[in-house]
């Protein structure tokens, strides 16, 4: 790899021995992936994969304190992904004990991202780059993430330019202040080599879309056309609400970094068919090929048939414009079935200052008045311990399936679910 002269100096050790391993450890990682030299990080603010206490990642929490105590801080502030903790969200007494055992080491880990540039105490969210959080990156900017349903918006909605780096490795380049060149950075590496077509006869579930795309394509770069006459080509919040849950299910179910959607996203918009590569692969979407990826999910609940014991809504983080159309579309199938509250402990889950502004709306008391608990928590973080494993836990997201053992229902089969308190028909 080809450094500038700055980049040599710190690596031969002018900033000391702990930034020069930061440096070499990103020229090995460029090296690993071809990459020939480092651009800079463009973006005003960074976003850190890693934000749970687990009192088993002791090899993090001594790297930080390296950090810290060299000086070597990052270049940005930064977020981060959501708290694993809210006391506010339904858990047994051994449940609870779990959870104390296992993040044991989270207010001492957060110490350590507050003095290495934490943007603020509720900087806490996958979905970074909304409006209220204050880290939304600019088209064509730079960036060093690694919340893989953060990069895919980043990349495909805002435009921006991004590698699915891994945790640490994200903040490496914060530090550094560049990144290596490879990949969904350069020209290239962001043509599409699958053209998916959307054939269906209705609007797609966001989710299974996703998931559909993702499972097909992996890791590569996939041209979305068709799904103009779902959602037409204006990048409002509803449709960039529709596109978050999409790419979410493109990186979990699959690896994708960056999806262009015909006629809509920045690059599609601007580049056109000049986005797809020549030996391009077509891959058709129907109503049955969603039918099939939706029946192949495995239910890995120990009782099939149990009763669902709680239902988390919104992983990545929901919006406001979410939160109200939940709250909406819930109230009135209550109403409907002459109920005033829901039949199953249920989390809303959304960043703590997207929360806090849904607190201030009318809105909010009408979620309270349903008993929905609304949280900043990571579902996932929630789920991802010996307790809840064996929990039948429900969901409309299909990220927190493939990573837990929660179960995935449709928007309508959730409602169905929670109005009645059990499995949808």
């Amino acid at each position: 790899m080809q450094l500038n002269n700055e980049q040599q100096m710190i690596l031969d050790g002018s900033q000391g021995e702990v930034m020069a391993k930061v440096m070499k450890t990103l020229v090995m990682y460029g090296e690993t992936f071809g990459a020939e030299r480092m651009v800079q990080v463009t973006s005003d603010k960074g976003h850190l994969v890693t934000s749970f206490g687990l009192s088993v990642m002791k090899p993090v929490y001594s790297l930080m304190q390296q950090l810290i105590d060299a000086g070597v801080m990052s270049k940005q502030q930064f977020s981060v992904d959501p708290r694993p903790l809210d006391k506010n969200v339904p858990a047994n007494l051994l449940q609870n004990i779990v959870f104390k055992v296992m993040y044991s080491k989270q207010k001492q880990y957060e110490k350590q991202l507050q003095s290495m540039g934490l943007m603020s105490d509720d900087a806490f969210t996958c979905t970074c780059y909304m409006d209220e959080i204050g880290n939304k990156p600019q088209q064509g900017d730079v960036l060093s993430w690694a919340e893989s349903s953060a990069v895919v918006y980043a990349n495909s909605v805002l435009g921006a330019r991004c590698n699915r780096n891994s945790g640490i490795i994200e903040m490496f380049g914060s530090i550094a202040g560049c990144v290596p060149y490879f990949g969904l950075l350069t020209d290239d590496g962001r043509k599409a080599s699958w053209v998916v077509e959307i054939k269906t006869t209705k609007k797609p579930e966001a989710q299974i879309l996703g998931s559909t795309i993702g499972m097909k394509v992996m890791e590569e770069v996939p041209f979305i056309r068709g799904l103009d006459q779902f959602i037409g080509n204006e990048l409002n919040q509803q449709v960039k609400d529709y596109l978050k849950d999409m790419g979410a299910a493109t990186a979990s179910n699959g690896a994708v970094g960056l999806y262009h959607v015909d006629g809509l996203t920045p690059e599609a918009v601007e580049q056109k068919d000049a986005l797809i590569r020549d030996d391009a692969k077509v891959y058709v979407i129907d109503d049955a090929e969603l039918e099939r990826v939706k029946s192949s999910y495995p239910i890995v609940w120990e009782d099939p048939s149990a009763t669902p014991k709680l239902c988390f809504v919104g992983c990545p983080h929901l919006s406001l414009s979410q939160l109200s159309e939940w709250t909406d579309r819930l109230e009135k199938a209550l109403q409907a079935a002459g109920r005033s509250k829901v039949g199953l402990p249920v989390v809303f889950t959304a960043a703590p200052a997207v929360k806090a502004k849904f607190e201030l709306t009318a809105d909010f008391q009408r979620l309270k008045a349903l008993k929905i608990v609304l949280s900043d928590i990571c579902p996932l973080m929630y789920m991802n311990n010996p307790m809840c494993r064996n929990m039948p836990v429900i969901t409309n997201s299909n990220k927190l399936r493939t990573y837990t053992t929660a179960r995935y229902c449709t928007d309508d089969e959730i409602v169905e679910a929670i109005v009645k308190g059990g499995l949808p028909s």
